[in-house]
């Protein structure tokens, strides 16, 4: 194992990133702080925003930058609506672009007999300031006040997303955003976060019954292999489980197997790399192994260890109904996910699960504490501005991310 030089250089490196923020953390919560002193004037109703919209499913080309888009209306008591300061682009929103998950996000979207498609703003997390919230958001605590300066997550089913100035979510959606962390860092956090936290402890039931209805964790000396440690979801993955006191292993491409040992990965090795493959067989069975790596559950049976949970977060489920229909899209489900556990029961002995993205408020709250903890520090690939959208989806289009992709208005 490789695990002592990895807990070595962590910390001084948690030491440094720290350090670096401290400076611009403090700055804007002083400017935060001012502005919570002070009524907001709400945007007006009917006001203009800037943003990107989606007319069309295809590629990059079909995202248009307008800046006469409505402003978004609070609807229910249980609404916010939230200047952005920065966001982000996901892999959800490239397959979005592209169409992914139509047929049934489209359904979840439109009120009954409406029907209407487009346009689509896409971004599913930000970090911003909330400017107005309906009557039924609870502020004993004071984390929802107005000018306070939050983060959170859009529900896939919601049409207009965060790639545009403001944004309404479900206050469940949302929290206070940690003062440990800058606006782009708090943008890169949460749906990345909660897709990986509801692989483990949802879907693969990491911490019991408990991990997965409260904020708890757990999962002290499970052994877990994640798939792809260097993406937005694998290097949060990777932290997670270490702060929860997981034996952790991964893999990775051969120039990122230095930065996911940083993570705090007891064995890393590259995925090209067929000896070192190889060497992964030694420490099964897994509890768990989490692709983050888009393998999905076909591949699962083919791998050269035991496991006895396999979660993947590239599930056919969208994509059958997308090409079948709800009826038919269903049942394919069906006979996909009974054939292809029947294969890794007999070869692998485990069984293989889809993991999916929840915007769980015990899962927001699980991240923060990590974050406060300064057990959880996101990775920035790269970041834009927002007249450059365009450019943040042709990064995400290239692959090989090491972390996220931020979007900066």
């Amino acid at each position: 194992m490789q695990s002592a030089g990895c807990n070595a250089i962590l910390p001084l490196r948690q030491f440094m990133l720290i350090a670096r923020r401290s400076c611009s953390v403090k700055a804007h919560s002083k400017v935060a702080g001012s502005q919570e002193n002070v009524p907001l004037q709400p945007p007006i109703s009917g006001g203009k925003m800037r943003g990107w919209q989606l007319h069309n499913y295809g590629e990059i080309e079909e995202l248009q930058l307008s800046d006469k888009l409505k402003i978004p209306q609070i609807r229910s008591s249980n609404e916010c609506l939230v200047r952005v300061r920065s966001t982000s682009v996901n892999p959800i929103d490239l397959a979005m672009l592209r169409g992914y998950g139509a047929t049934v996000l489209n359904k979840m979207r439109c009120q009954p007999g409406e029907g209407i498609e487009f346009p689509l703003t896409l971004g599913r997390e930000f970090c911003g300031e909330l400017v107005q919230k309906g009557m039924g958001v609870d502020t004993c605590k004071g984390s929802l006040s107005l000018g306070a300066r939050v983060w959170g997550v859009v529900p896939l089913q919601s049409s207009a997303g965060a790639h545009a100035e403001y944004v309404a979510v479900p206050s469940y959606c949302l929290a206070r955003a940690p003062e440990e962390l800058d606006d782009s860092e708090a943008a890169s956090v949460l749906y990345a976060g909660l897709t990986a936290w509801s692989g483990l402890y949802i879907t693969g039931g990491l911490g019991g019954p408990c991990g997965a209805v409260t904020s708890s964790g757990g999962g002290a000396s499970k052994r877990v292999l994640v798939l792809g440690g260097s993406g937005g979801v694998g290097s949060l993955a990777i932290q997670i489980l270490k702060s929860q006191k997981v034996q952790v292993l991964a893999t990775c491409s051969e120039n990122a197997v230095e930065m996911v040992r940083n993570l705090g990965a007891d064995f890393v090795v590259d995925y090209n790399n067929s000896e070192a493959m190889e060497e992964l067989s030694k420490y099964a069975p897994y509890d768990i192994v989490l692709d983050c790596a888009g393998q999905g559950g076909q591949k699962a049976s083919e791998s050269n260890f035991d496991y006895r949970q396999y979660i993947t977060f590239s599930s056919p489920l969208l994509a059958n109904i997308d090409k079948q229909g709800l009826g038919l899209g269903a049942i394919r489900n069906i006979v996909d996910l009974i054939q292809t556990n029947v294969s890794s029961v007999s070869q692998r002995g485990g069984l293989v699960k889809w993991g999916f993205f929840s915007p769980a408020p015990q899962g927001i709250e699980f991240l923060q504490r990590l974050v406060e903890q300064r057990k959880l520090i996101p990775q920035i690939d790269s970041s834009y501005e927002f007249a450059d959208l365009p450019k943040a989806f042709e990064r995400m289009r290239s692959g090989h991310l090491r972390g996220k992709i931020v979007v900066k208005l």
